[in-house]
């Protein structure tokens, strides 16, 4: 994977706002950078002088990537299969607080595989959340040259896409999931929203409208004590931002 974004791009910007608005409510925060690639310059641009950063890459990236960007302290690079949720095993201290970024990453994983990482993120996660982008489910299957995307030589094409209309169902994957919403870019008014939604379902020759979505976790509920009855079997958890209740997913 490659990142597929420069730190100009509205899409780099937005993943950067709500990972870094995350940080703000978790200053000692761990930052999981899914399939960044050595070049993203994210922990430089996003680090307050506490945060830990793991970079998960596949075998022969997180070689690459340590002779690019050897270990720190508080900055460290894991080999191991984004798409295989064993990473989590790998983050320190989640109970202060995880912060999942997937840039350029998601759209090339099978729809199941995405599934799963959703799943055992909320499941692992408890108060963390997962920032990624998407392109839209027109783009599935097409070649790099129609979607804009830019990706290494012999890089299979684009495995999975997300609508705006899709991103309610993101809360399916577990019940843990308690909220999702689109991060919106700087300054965008009513007619760049209506022009995004009609550019997701319209295969145009320029590159397509990219959607950044938060997902966040509940945190674990304590255990009933006397005269408290535990939760219904259909109850999601705490949610991970007093400010919003769990029962409003999306914007």
């Amino acid at each position: 994977m490659t990142d597929t974004h420069g730190p100009a791009t509205s899409t780099s910007y937005r993943l950067d706002a709500a990972v870094r608005a995350y940080v703000r409510r978790h200053p000692f925060a761990t930052v999981v950078a899914l399939g960044e690639g050595p070049g993203s310059g994210a922990f430089w641009r996003l680090d307050d002088g506490r945060l830990d950063w793991l970079a998960v890459e596949p075998p022969e990236a997180a070689a690459v990537r340590r002779m690019l960007l050897p270990d720190g302290p508080r900055r460290r690079t894991l080999a191991h299969p984004v798409a295989d949720p064993g990473w989590l095993e790998a983050v320190r201290a989640p109970e202060r607080g995880v912060v999942v970024a997937a840039r350029g990453l998601l759209m090339f994983l099978r729809p199941s595989e995405v599934r799963a990482l959703f799943a055992a993120c909320a499941e692992r996660l408890p108060g963390g959340a997962l920032v990624f982008d998407a392109v839209p489910r027109w783009c599935v299957g097409r070649d790099r040259p129609r979607t804009g995307v830019r990706t290494a030589p012999g890089v299979a094409p684009l495995r999975w896409g997300m609508n705006a209309a899709d991103r309610p169902r993101v809360a399916d994957a577990h019940p843990n999931i308690v909220a999702v919403r689109e991060v919106p870019p700087p300054g965008r008014g009513p007619l760049a929203r209506c022009l995004a939604r009609w550019r997701e379902h319209v295969p145009l020759l320029h590159t397509p409208a990219r959607t950044v979505t938060e997902i966040r976790f509940g945190t674990p509920r304590a255990a009933p004590g006397p005269g408290r009855t535990a939760p219904g079997p259909g109850t999601r958890g705490a949610p991970a931002d007093p400010e919003r209740a769990a029962g409003r997913r999306s914007r």
